[in-house]
C-alpha cells in the first residue's frame, strides 16, 4: 500500500455554543442535524444499535459537491468528557472513491469566553492515486458545523 493513498485532513471551527451541545447532538441526536442544516444534511436515521453507543450503525442522505449522496457509518468511537464521537464510513458514495474513511469530531470549550473550537479530523485510504484529498468534505463539514452553532444558541 502507497503511502500516498493514505491521508488526512484536519480543521478547526469556533462556535459560540457549548461543546457540550455540539457533541451531543452529534452523539444522541445526530437525526435533529437536517433541521439546522436541511440544505447539506437531508436526514439521518438510526440502522442498529442506540443513538450514541459505539457500534450503532448510522445512514446518512446528505447533499455534497452538488449530488445527493449517501453514508452508512459505524459510531467506532464515544468519549463524553473530552466531547469526542468517531464515525467510520462503511457503505455509501464515499467507498466508491476510498478504501477506508473516518470521521472524528471533538468539541473543545474555549479557554477564554463562551462557546468551543470543534476539530474535524478526515482519515482515508484512497482506492488510486487519481483520488483527490476530500477538501470539499472538510470545507462541507466546517459548513454543518457553523449551520449547527445558530440551531445550538437558539435552542
Amino acid at each position: 500500500m502507497s503511502s500516498d493513498l493514505i491521508g488526512k485532513l484536519e480543521t478547526d471551527v469556533e462556535i459560540k455554543a457549548s461543546a457540550t451541545k455540539f457533541h451531543d447532538i452529534f452523539m444522541k441526536r445526530p437525526h435533529h442535524i437536517s433541521n439546522a442544516s436541511s440544505h447539506r444534511i437531508q436526514g439521518c436515521e438510526l440502522h442498529e444499535g442506540e443513538w450514541g453507543t459505539v457500534g450503532s450503525v448510522i445512514y446518512w442522505n446528505y447533499h455534497h459537491d452538488g449530488k445527493p449522496s449517501v453514508a452508512k457509518e459505524v459510531v467506532e468511537a464515544v468519549d463524553e468528557e473530552k466531547n469526542l464521537i468517531t464515525f467510520k464510513v462503511i457503505e455509501g458514495d464515499l467507498m466508491d472513491h476510498y478504501n477506508s474513511f473516518k470521521l472524528t469530531i471533538q468539541a473543545t470549550p474555549k479557554s477564554e469566553g463562551e462557546g468551543c473550537v470543534v476539530h474535524w479530523i478526515l482519515e482515508y485510504e484512497k482506492k488510486h492515486g487519481e483520488i483527490v484529498d476530500p477538501h470539499t468534505l472538510l470545507e462541507f463539514v466546517a459548513e454543518v458545523s457553523k449551520d449547527l452553532e445558530e440551531h445550538l444558541l437558539e435552542a
